[in-house]
């Protein structure tokens, strides 16, 4: 056996060893998957490199090199697809955005070396005293070298960036993995440099990465003793992962710049060197051109800053903070206050300003909060209103954070036509704040500290934060206006309670007015007159009181007292106002803990309702009992009743009635009334047949266990 094949043996017996070992140390591992199928494609190609080393004639040399061909194709996917996903917590995330480059390095080879395989040499090899076989490459021989060689570059890169970010004990433990196989990718793409130079394969090239292959064998080696696992999770730097994009750009552009200049001194000899070194000479101005513009490199940062860079901040934790901070706010100055605090401290800035826009005025500002201005400087900032303007009008078309100091753009311009207000707000970034396509306001930022500009990162925290604000801000404003119109709507209803027991005391005074001339003479009509009078005054005091306190709540005044005794004084006060005669029929019940005087105004709503019923020739009844611990006051009449469709769906509603000139508010006033006394309303009606309301109310025990449990 010589000893290349002694080499190459020997290289093959620690690849296959290192797979296998890997392997079973971990078999659902992903990346240790990837790790033995790897190793295994070098223990193959290995293995025929040996045979190769040990062939005489050119045929076996052919066929083995061949089959390493086959072997070696599949070497560039596998370490590809190592170096995406080892030391990668979100290995799941690079290997889909890789996948094409990874399958494209799996394909391009392989089918180079299986579809044209007859094209691969243009020759049979030849053998060379000084350095072995040789064999003339042909253009798919070629291709396969080249698109080894780039992925060799693309592999060392992730390698290089895997190894820049560790740092102490983690950097000690992979140092070792990623020198092993940076050295292997080293040495292969010498070899296919040569081979790319010089247009032929030279087996004794072989030996070479032979010998680098047991010396990276032997570095993994001792890496895996260090740490016997792979799965070790880091994210990427985002200035190792730029500084790698660029390189790689560089590396491209000149790749592709070379291959064009072949291309023409071989189509144009000796004559076409000039054209070859003047189009040579304008590609290095136009890629310097490419690297000197912004807008590419911001879209490199951006691309990078989103896709492969942990962040910087822990989103979840700055998400906790901010909800922790602002759900409990119910009022837009404390939530401008503590969203200004916030990003002052989390972006390292000194003066934050928070301005709203006036809902009367949109290109009105004022100052909701600041980090820089105490009360008496924010009065100050008055002055600044008309000439931010300018600035309103601008953030009115920006969706996401400016930054006002950036060269040559419409931002920068801005500044410099209104300087006296950015630098009396000191004002470098701004944010619009909006929600619901509306803007709201804007937050103004000055310069870091630190004089460090804001990254990309920085800005799309800072969007983050000032859409969440500006959510928070609409609700609040929401709220407040539901809060005006519940306050105006709790006035009107309240207004309709006061009108409605208005109502009720003019129909008695306008009964009494109507019997005037009539009983006039009549000593008794005369005393009732003068009761009614002066408890109708009496009751429009208490009502002017109660009207005062602008609120919907039924103040009850419990006291014991008896439900007869309180029919017989209403009945007594409407009969002389009543043109029909009202009956009763009143049975034994227990005394009641309640409000006389709230439930005296049900009764008397129930019976001016059934009177208006059953007009001047009806009858009405009113009734008690104690049935099942409920003490139960009925009102019938034979008047016209309702139909089952309004019960159902208008019954108790406010401003729902079938009167012409009602309010629609008597029974929803009243029901409320019993159920503050835990009690309830029940009524049974028919069209045409008249109508029974039944008011249930809990006896004194009931009362009192109720209350307990309250």
């Amino acid at each position: 056996m010589t000893f290349d094949a002694l080499l190459a043996f020997a290289g093959a017996l620690l690849c296959g060893g290192l797979a296998v070992f890997v392997f079973f140390e971990n078999p659902r591992a992903f990346v240790h998957q990837v790790f033995a199928g790897a190793m295994s494609a070098l223990a193959l190609m290995q293995t025929f490199v040996g045979m190769g080393a040990q062939a005489v004639f050119a045929e076996e040399v052919v066929r083995w090199e061949y089959l390493g061909l086959i072997a070696a194709s599949f070497v560039p996917g596998c370490w590809l697809l190592f170096s995406v996903s080892f030391a990668r917590s979100n290995y799941g995330e690079l290997v889909a955005r890789w996948k094409w480059f990874i399958l494209t390095a799996f394909v391009i080879p392989l089918g180079l070396v299986t579809i044209f395989q007859n094209a691969f040499f243009t020759d049979v090899p030849r053998f060379d005293t000084s350095s072995g076989w040789v064999m003339p490459l042909g253009w798919p021989g070629y291709a396969f070298y080249l698109c080894s060689l780039l992925s060799a570059v693309v592999i060392l890169m992730n390698l290089e960036r895997t190894l820049r970010v560790f740092t102490g004990s983690m950097r000690w433990r992979i140092k070792f993995m990623i020198l092993g196989l940076g050295s292997l990718f080293a040495v292969q793409i010498y070899a296919y440099s040569q081979a790319l130079l010089f247009s032929f394969m030279n087996v004794s090239t072989r030996i070479i990465v032979s010998s680098a292959i047991i010396v990276a064998d032997s570095l993994i080696l001792s890496s895996l003793i260090r740490h016997r696992l792979l799965n070790v999770d880091i994210y990427i730097s985002r200035t190792v992962l730029y500084n790698s994009i660029t390189v790689l750009i560089i590396g491209g552009y000149l790749l592709t710049v070379g291959v064009i200049a072949k291309v023409i001194n071989h189509l144009g000899g000796s004559r076409a060197l000039p054209l070859g070194i003047f189009f040579i000479f304008l590609s290095s101005v136009s890629l310097t051109i490419i690297l000197l513009s912004d807008q590419l490199r911001q879209k490199i940062k951006q691309l990078i800053s989103r896709h492969f860079y942990r962040s910087r901040y822990d989103y979840r934790q700055e998400w906790t903070t901010f909800t922790q901070r602002t759900t409990s706010l119910v009022d837009v100055k404390d939530l401008c206050a503590v969203v200004a605090k916030m990003v002052s401290e989390t972006f390292g800035v000194s003066a934050v300003t928070i301005w709203l826009l006036d809902d009367g005025a949109q290109e009105r500002i004022m100052v909701g909060a600041s980090t820089a201005f105490s009360g008496t400087q924010v009065s100050s900032l008055g002055g600044i209103e008309q000439s931010a303007v300018p600035l309103v009008h601008y953030m009115c078309d920006q969706s996401l954070p400016v930054d006002f100091d950036r060269p040559d753009t419409k931002a920068r311009a801005l500044k410099e036509s209104n300087p006296d207000c950015f630098r009396q707000a000191r004002i470098r970034y701004c944010a619009p704040l909006v929600a619901g396509q509306q803007l709201l306001g804007l937050m103004t930022l000055n310069n870091r500290s630190t004089e460090e500009p804001f990254s990309l990162e920085d800005f799309d925290l800072l969007k983050t934060l000032s859409d969440q604000a500006a959510a928070n801000l609409l609700n609040l404003n929401l709220s407040q206006r539901l809060m005006k119109a519940k306050e105006m709507e709790a006035f009107q209803t309240l207004s309709a309670f006061f009108v409605h027991d208005l109502k009720n005391l003019a129909s008695k005074l306008s009964l009494m007015v109507q019997n005037l001339p009539t009983h006039y003479d009549n000593p008794e009509f005369r005393d009732d007159m003068l009761r009614v009078i002066s408890g109708s005054v009496t009751k429009m005091n208490v009502m002017c009181s109660r009207l005062a306190l602008l609120t919907t709540k039924i103040d009850l005044h419990r006291i014991e007292a008896d439900l007869n005794e309180l029919v017989n004084v209403t009945l007594a006060d409407l009969q002389t106002l009543l043109k029909i005669q009202l009956s009763q029929e009143l049975r034994p019940v227990p005394k009641l803990i309640m409000d006389p005087e709230q439930l005296q105004k049900v009764l008397a709503n129930l019976i001016l309702n059934a009177h208006e019923a059953v007009g001047t020739h009806g009858e009405i009844q009113v009734s008690t009992d104690w049935i099942d611990g409920w003490v139960v006051l009925s009102v019938t009449d034979n008047g016209c009743g309702m139909s089952r469709v309004f019960m159902e769906c208008s019954l108790f509603q406010p401003f729902q009635t079938t009167k012409s000139q009602g309010l629609g508010i008597g029974l929803f006033h009243s029901k409320m009334i019993v159920e503050a006394h835990r009690g309830r309303i029940e009524v049974e009606s028919e069209e045409g047949k008249g109508s029974t309301f039944k008011v249930f109310i809990p006896g004194s025990q009931n009362v009192k266990a109720v209350n307990l449990l309250s």
